[in-house]
Parts: structure tokens; C-alpha cells; sequence
């Protein structure tokens, strides 16, 4: 039998209590947790489309039947909050970029506001290509 770690009056050691709501101490702690809920409402948001592409391959009644049901107002709301987590997390998304991404041009790193811009300018070009295609150019 082995030796216990402790003798009978070890003293215990000091650790202070940390509150369950410890990051809503710090903007950038809250922003952080709210990045990490952000995606949730992503994965609602890939759940939808989801949904509707299954419902575009089951035909023009399927579909209908799909509108009608996001067209309740719990669904309407819930979609909504999702849209606002979706541009946060898309735009801490590109805030991050810059700093995981180092690109160097002649010998020297390319700014980081340039290449978060290359990714909004992306972004925007991709919405622009899918607003073209769905409204019918």
C-alpha cells in the first residue's frame, strides 16, 4: 500500500471562488463567448439552408411547405437573431484573419487592415454574386 501525498495536517491550499459569470467582467472575454455562441446560430443558419435545399430536391410544394413554416414568428425571430450572430461571427472572423495569416510582399508583411480588407471586399463580392443570382440579374 503507497504512502498517502498529504500528512493528517496539510494545509489546503488557497483558491480563490470564481463566479460562473466571470466573463461578463471584460468586453473582450464577452466578446469571446459570444464568438464561441455565435456558432450555434451558424450551425441553425447551415441548418436551414439545409432544410430548403432538401426541399428544392422534393419539388415546388416541398418547398412551399418550408416557406410557410419559417414564415412563424417564433422562426422569424430565432432567424433573425441568428443573422445578427452570423455578421458578428463573420466579422471577428476577418478582425482574427490578419493575425493568423502572415503574408509578406518583397521582404516586408503585408498590413493587417489590408487583409482584413481583402476578406470584406471578398465578402462583399460573394454577396453581391448570390444577391445577382437569386433576384434574377
Amino acid at each position: 500500500m503507497a504512502a498517502p501525498l498529504h500528512t493528517e495536517f496539510h494545509p489546503r491550499w488557497y483558491r480563490r471562488r470564481v463566479s460562473t459569470w466571470w466573463w461578463l467582467g471584460s468586453w473582450p472575454y464577452l466578446r469571446f463567448i459570444l464568438r464561441e455562441l455565435s456558432s450555434v446560430f451558424v450551425a441553425y443558419a447551415v441548418a436551414i439552408l439545409a432544410w430548403q435545399l432538401w426541399a428544392i430536391a422534393r419539388g415546388p410544394d416541398a418547398f412551399a411547405a418550408v416557406l410557410q413554416a419559417l414564415r412563424s414568428p417564433g422562426l422569424l425571430a430565432l432567424s433573425g437573431v441568428s443573422l445578427l450572430f452570423v455578421l458578428f461571427h463573420a466579422v471577428t472572423w476577418f478582425a482574427a484573419g490578419p493575425r493568423a495569416l502572415v503574408l509578406r510582399l518583397g521582404g516586408r508583411r503585408v498590413p493587417e487592415a489590408w487583409i482584413a480588407a481583402a476578406g470584406y471586399a471578398a465578402w462583399a463580392g460573394a454577396s453581391a454574386i448570390v444577391a445577382w443570382i437569386v433576384l434574377g440579374e
